[in-house]
């Protein structure tokens, strides 16, 4: 049993399996391989000169797996209620938690057989995004969403605030308090 698991390891979910591994939360993150951010050139991500997509990733990935994160390429297929949690079903295998996060980029196809509210998306060439409120939460306690699935803007550094975002709320939640990761230099 997972504390998250997180569906989608590009800005938005490598971003949040950063923040709920380094919280100390058991935490899994599932991806399919298929992130838009693969094919992307980047020069607007702050703290970053110029980077390859695909270098982006690698390092979101690496980041998350230096706190416990684990991370498996698989594609979830769907998401059940159990009395405990969730349960994550993939192609190849299926995984429990108490919490989902849904960073799955462009695709919701998850939505229907799921139970999830979806609306139409806003940004260019987005049809169709998670309903979420403002923390991340989606229709179903406990089913969260963050990135462009959940409708926010589909530049890197955005998905990725949005991915830390939903995964304090998640935290906070998980802890009955409102959590915050500050590191401080070392002197």
């Amino acid at each position: 049993m997972y504390d998250i698991i997180i569906v989608g390891a590009g800005p938005a979910g490598a971003s949040a399996a950063l923040f709920t591994a380094k919280a100390g939360k058991k935490t899994l993150v599932i991806d399919s391989d298929k992130s838009i951010t693969k094919r992307a050139w980047i020069e607007n991500h702050y703290g970053v000169m110029e980077i390859t997509g695909p270098d982006l990733v690698e390092i979101g990935k690496k980041q998350a797996a230096k706190f416990g994160a684990e991370i498996i390429e698989d594609k979830v297929v769907n998401i059940a209620k159990t009395d405990a949690g969730f349960r994550v079903e993939a192609e190849k295998s299926s995984f429990e938690a108490q919490q989902v996060i849904l960073a799955t980029g462009v695709l919701v196809d998850l939505a229907e057989k799921a139970g999830l509210k979806t609306k139409p998306g806003t940004e260019p060439r987005i049809k169709t995004v998670f309903d979420v409120d403002a923390e991340g939460k989606t229709n179903i306690d406990g089913i969260w969403a963050a990135g462009t699935a959940a409708g926010v803007s589909v530049h890197s550094i955005i998905t990725a605030g949005d991915g830390a975002k939903v995964a304090i709320n998640v935290i906070s939640q998980l802890n009955g308090e409102r959590y915050v990761d500050h590191d401080v230099l070392k002197s």
